[in-house]
């Protein structure tokens, strides 16, 4: 199986990390700057449980480098994905499944949704449907990411907590794609549930974005101590209603 993950920063570095760690699959990752400098010289390390490994793995600038893969993982940030297409195109063969790991409403969001507004196209995240033209919708996996993940310098990724990866085919189906996926990324130590609904998921996340982020960034607060706090429990809890 080969995977490479588009755009290695925190998140990407991690899944990266963890599925090169484990070395059941063909793992390349697509790096730019000192970040790749680093990965290059000394390979992409991970501190996890207080504990830092070294994965060797393939790393480009150039997608050219890597030909076309089984899978890519688009762990870039929303906003970055329409003015990389062209970085992008050279790993996309005929059956070339993409993961889409953004946090926010998807492009893809209305295809196999069924219903009314089956096919509607989301300017607002994908401008002229560029996007959806490009990487065709069939080919999407959508992912909700719950890992908490920081670049500590450039080559090495430190993991906070969390590692359940979503993931989801838009039609709701249990896809062999989505299920061998998932097994090469349990076998990396990491969660990764194949759920029926994902839209419902991406919404769940969204919520608790909402109503947690701001009073986070308002009071330095951690999610711990804001659910301990009997005022900002309150304030994220209004918030949520």
């Amino acid at each position: 199986m080969r995977i490479t993950v588009f755009g290695a920063g925190a998140i990407g570095g991690y899944l990266a990390a963890k599925l090169a760690i484990a070395g059941s699959v063909d793992l390349s990752i697509v790096a730019r700057g000192a970040h790749l400098d680093a990965i290059k010289a000394g390979g992409l390390r991970l501190i996890e449980d207080g504990k830092e490994t070294v994965a060797r793995v393939n790393a480009a600038a150039r997608a050219e480098e890597l030909g076309v893969q089984d899978y890519v993982v688009l762990a870039l940030k929303a906003h970055s994905l329409a003015p990389a297409l062209d970085r992008i195109a050279p790993l996309l063969g005929k059956g070339t499944a993409v993961v889409t790991m953004q946090n926010g409403v998807p492009w893809w969001y209305f295809h196999k949704a069924g219903g009314a507004l089956e096919g509607t196209r989301l300017g607002a995240v994908d401008p002229g449907g560029e996007i959806w033209q490009r990487i065709r919708p069939e080919r999407v996996i959508g992912s909700v990411v719950y890992p908490a993940v920081e670049v500590d310098a450039p080559g090495l990724i430190r993991h906070v907590e969390g590692t359940r990866f979503s993931l989801g085919e838009p039609s709701g189906e249990k896809s062999e794609r989505a299920t061998a996926l998932a097994r090469e990324m349990v076998k990396a130590g990491l969660q990764a549930p194949v759920r029926e609904d994902i839209r419902s998921e991406i919404w769940v996340k969204l919520w608790g974005n909402l109503s947690f982020n701001p009073i986070s960034a308002l009071t330095g607060s951690t999610l711990a101590a804001i659910v301990a706090d009997e005022g900002t429990r309150a304030v994220a809890r209004a918030l949520m209603l």
